[in-house]
């Protein structure tokens, strides 16, 4: 008879901890999720102000359609992209188209005086800073969550109950930078 309330006590214990685990796995991807959503709120901001900016630059810069063109394209990828990795592609390319952009506004002084296009030049610059934090916290939640899940006894867990690994939200733009070596010359 002992030994049988010693084995239930066994088992109610495994379930506590089978629970527990789930709890936790479960937890750490609604963070993942909620990390998520506010990378997309950053990036639907940043993706707002790109109509305003083209269309202030076009005023100026009328002959620069293809730089412009560029730019819409860019945000349309971005604005359709559908998972992770093709969301960091999407809002790499519209970086760059930005960053083009903005290059091309240092050939049009009036353009570089625009209050209009510096108040969307100081909202920019503010939404890239909070994109990068809210990177930093996805990023960070995620690997979280994939340690968690990879960790034993949660990976016994993870599998059947369909806990499935996150993807990174990497800038490619930072990757690129990374992967090339930097240049020195003391001549």
């Amino acid at each position: 008879m002992t030994f049988l309330w010693v084995l239930l006590g066994i088992l109610v214990l495994l379930v506590f901890i089978i629970i527990g685990i789930y709890n936790r796995l479960v937890a750490l991807r609604q963070t993942c999720n909620q990390a998520w959503s506010d990378i997309e709120v950053q990036l639907k901001q940043r993706q707002d102000l790109v109509p305003q900016l083209v269309n202030t630059v076009k005023g100026y810069a009328k002959h620069e359609k293809e730089t412009l063109n560029e730019v819409i394209q860019a945000r349309q990828m971005a604005v359709a992209a559908g998972s992770v990795d093709t969301q960091a592609v999407a809002e790499g390319m519209l970086t760059q188209a930005l960053g083009k952009l903005f290059a091309l506004a240092e050939a049009y002084p009036d353009l570089k005086a625009n209050e209009n296009f510096l108040q969307l030049q100081d909202q920019l610059s503010d939404v890239e800073n909070k994109i990068a934090a809210a990177r930093r916290f996805y990023n960070n939640a995620v690997q979280e969550y994939n340690t968690g899940r990879e960790q034993f006894p949660a990976n016994l867990i993870a599998g059947p109950f369909n806990f499935k690994p996150r993807e990174f939200f990497e800038a490619p733009e930072g990757r690129e930078l990374l992967q090339n070596p930097v240049e020195v010359d003391f001549s």
